[in-house]
């Protein structure tokens, strides 16, 4: 394998006009396509075979009417010492409600006759309801929004508008932007070199850019999470970076010794190439795995961000020696005074990553039981984590959103933002209206203390509604949305109903988007160990055939279970306990997003399989070169950690910026992905691997003799490359700076 990689890097080095002309005619192409179809994207979340969304289906195929259309509400508030009831103020209400309606609107409440309207008389809220979903309302539906909000606000009424129904406001790329500042830095500081720095920055980008327009296209043919293309950013500058930088550092290496550049160039691809396969193959399996949960907004967020990883490699491939080659000699000129570049290859060269690895060897078992005692530590909160699914709560302050809903909260009761429905299917009752009126009786029963019955949207006795075989019964409870009460609740109003269809032949299904949020999370808790094992299972043969041994992946997989393990703990601690939480703009305390821990393991496994390959490959080759087991792990420690480092804290970086961005899932999944790879990195591979490696000795490379003659050898450490290249005995001086 290291000499077919050889040969591709030193042909797209001899190549580069052709290859990086492909590379521009797939990123022309993708712009092309990108910028002349429709892409739309949804903020919805939903999932077939749960109650919750059996409950929309059913009034679909009953009434003919779209039941998960999209919803806004709003709010007016009148100004102190003023009453919404006023003449002037009701007649103002009454014309923006009317000025909301499109032919997309289904219905438009009055507050007034409806009964939403605060004790005082200051605050009330109109439920605008769509006929389709948000992600199909045009700028027509919008713009009706905004024109009812400014004659509200014209007539001196505070309004704000909420709901799924108002389009988010695009955000500047402030996560791309202080990523790149932060790999900038590094990169400099790493190659000592602005132009060397340039390189694993440009291709990354080339790279993100053909990715991205790929999912656009993509997403004007299916209907694709508006996260997906987020996330991908997020992963497809992190790895691409990196993956450019580990091939970088051995090309800078390899010319240093003396190769020819383009033999530099095939020998950086045959060897830190390799592990960059595996790496990318860890996090492409890891990601591609999130669809045996047949969850599919899980698998839009995991093909997407594994089309973007599987690109990112073969940019590092292909696209870098392509550009090696317009760069030449240059790629070791362009120092920048003060910083000095570092080659770990030198065995003269004594880095502090040696140093290190040294001291922890040394004290390996202190090292290894302090390493553990952290993780646990950290690890606790997990233990009260709860999940849901986010709502105009998490919003940023201040935004119309947010005023929405802590509107409705403060002057209706937190419960008046998330109501639930009880949808009673009478069609196997003897008597609907009997069915009907047993329901409701059950429903006060659980009392009054945890939830606040809703007279019925329709009214029961309605002979259309006898007809079309069902009735719905809107509940109000007592806590927010996203609170745990109000999760109990939907569990004892399901306990409370499953004896209806016995005692009237009626069945009753709890809906309404609190209660979907409650079933995906259940959902997502149930596939978790499916999906752990088939990810990991797969990970673990694929590290079994990079390292040849049984110990290394089995002690890489339980090294990745402290790290998700700390990534969830911290992120429990800041936004659940709030802990924190003002450092990254969390103004308000809340469960954990609901797919937070399947997709953070997905993603950070394949990450934190990267920071594995990338250190243990380089212990395993000299290992395979005849150095002694122990001497080894701190050989390989040597040249790979610094390398390893800077790529961490590049992949920090961008992780960190999109944790300081203001949509909620974004936030969250940055944040724990920052502090994941910052535990990955630098607690569990660069102190708890080489402490366990030291103890273990060579016992950690061994492998059955008959599971040896099965495996094949894909010489991931260059073995036959060293046969097959000629080793150039003079050493050229490196060219001055320019």
């Amino acid at each position: 394998m290291a000499w077919q990689l050889f040969r591709l890097g030193r042909w797209s080095f001899l190549h580069r006009k052709l290859v990086a002309g492909i590379w521009v005619v797939l990123l022309l192409l993708g712009v092309l396509g990108a910028s002349t179809l429709n892409t739309q994207t949804s903020d919805s979340f939903e999932l077939d075979g749960i109650e919750s969304t059996e409950a929309f289906s059913l009034i679909s195929e009953r009434s003919g009417e779209s039941a998960d259309g999209a919803t806004a509400r709003i709010v007016f508030e009148a100004p102190e010492g003023q009453s919404l009831t006023d003449p002037a103020n009701q007649a103002a209400v009454a014309d923006a409600i009317a000025s909301a309606q499109t032919e997309h609107v289904a219905s438009a409440t009055d507050p007034f006759t409806t009964g939403t309207i605060s004790d005082n008389g200051r605050a009330a809220y109109s439920t605008v309801t769509y006929t389709t979903p948000a992600i199909e309302l045009v700028d027509a539906d919008r713009a009706a929004l905004d024109t009812a909000k400014d004659l509200g606000e014209q007539a001196g009424l505070n309004v704000a508008v909420g709901g799924d129904a108002v389009s988010s406001m695009g955000e500047v790329p402030l996560g791309e932007l202080i990523g790149i500042g932060v790999a900038i830095i590094v990169l400099a500081i790493t190659f000592g070199s602005l132009v060397a720095a340039g390189m694993p920055l440009l291709t990354a980008l080339i790279g993100v850019g053909i990715g991205i327009m790929g999912i656009t296209v993509l997403g004007a043919f299916v209907e694709l999470s508006s996260v997906t293309s987020a996330l991908g950013t997020m992963l497809g500058l992190a790895v691409g970076i990196d993956y450019a930088l580990f091939i970088m550092s051995r090309y800078q290496s390899e010319v240093r010794q003396g190769h020819s550049l383009e033999d530099a160039a095939g020998k950086a691809v045959g060897t830190a190439g390799s592990a960059v396969i595996f790496a990318g193959l860890t996090v492409i399996i890891a990601l591609a795995g999130l669809s045996v949960c047949g969850i599919g907004f899980l698998t839009q967020m995991g093909i997407g961000g594994a089309f973007m990883v599987f690109i990112a490699v073969l940019v590092a491939l292909t696209l870098l020696p392509a550009i090696l080659g317009f760069a030449g000699k240059k790629v070791l000129g362009g120092k920048i005074k003060g910083l000095r570049a570092i080659d770990p290859e030198n065995p003269e060269t004594r880095t502090n990553g040696q140093r290190w690895v040294e001291k922890v060897s040394t004290f390996k078992w202190p090292a290894l039981v302090a390493g553990l005692l952290v993780a646990a530590v950290v690890s606790l909160p997990i233990a009260s984590m709860q999940l849901a699914l986010p709502d105009d709560g998490t919003a940023p302050t201040g935004s119309d959103n947010r005023v929405a809903f802590d509107t409705i909260a403060e002057n209706f009761g937190p419960g008046a933002n998330g109501p639930l429905v009880v949808v009673v299917d009478t069609v196997g009752a003897a008597d609907p209206v009997a069915a009907v009126n047993t329901a409701v009786e059950k429903l006060q029963g659980i009392g009054t203390d945890i939830a606040t019955i809703v007279p019925p949207v329709a009214q029961a006795l309605e002979p259309q509604l006898a007809a079309v075989g069902f009735t719905t019964i809107s509940i109000i409870p007592g806590s927010a949305p996203s609170d745990a009460a109000t999760k109990e609740l939907v569990g004892a109003i399901r306990d409370t109903m499953s004896d209806l269809p016995a005692d009237t032949g009626a069945r009753a299904l709890v809906t309404g988007q609190t209660a979907v949020g409650v079933d995906i999370a259940d959902e997502l808790t149930s596939v978790f160990p499916l999906y752990l094992a088939v990810v990991v299972g797969l990970a673990f043969i694929l590290l079994m055939l990079v390292f040849r041994s049984i110990l290394v992946p089995l002690k890489a997989a339980l090294g990745f279970l402290l790290s998700v393990g700390i990534s969830l703990g911290a992120t429990v601690a800041v936004f659940q306990w709030g802990w924190l939480a003002n450092l990254i703009g969390v103004d308000t305390q809340s469960p954990v997003v609901f797919i937070l821990p399947l997709l953070l393991t997905g993603i950070l496994f394949g990450l934190a399989m990267d920071y594995e390959v990338f250190l243990v490959s380089r212990m395993r080759e000299a290992f395979v070169h005849g150095t002694p087991a122990r001497q080894a792990v701190i050989v390989g420690f040597q040249h790979s950690a610094r390398v390893v480092v800077a790529a961490a804290v590049i992949m920090f970086g961008v992780f960190a910026g999109f944790a300081l961005t203001d949509q909620v899932i974004i936030k969250t999944i940055g944040f724990a992905l920052a502090i994941g790879i910052l535990a990955d990195a630098f607690l569990v591979r660069m102190m708890i691997v080489p402490a366990v490696m030291a103890i273990v000795g060579d016992k950690m490379w061994w492998l059955p003799t008959w599971l040896d003659r099965v495996l094949p050898n894909l010489d991931v450490e260059g073995e036959g490359l060293n046969n097959k290249t000629t080793p150039l005995k003079t050493r050229t001086p490196e060219p001055a700076s320019t």
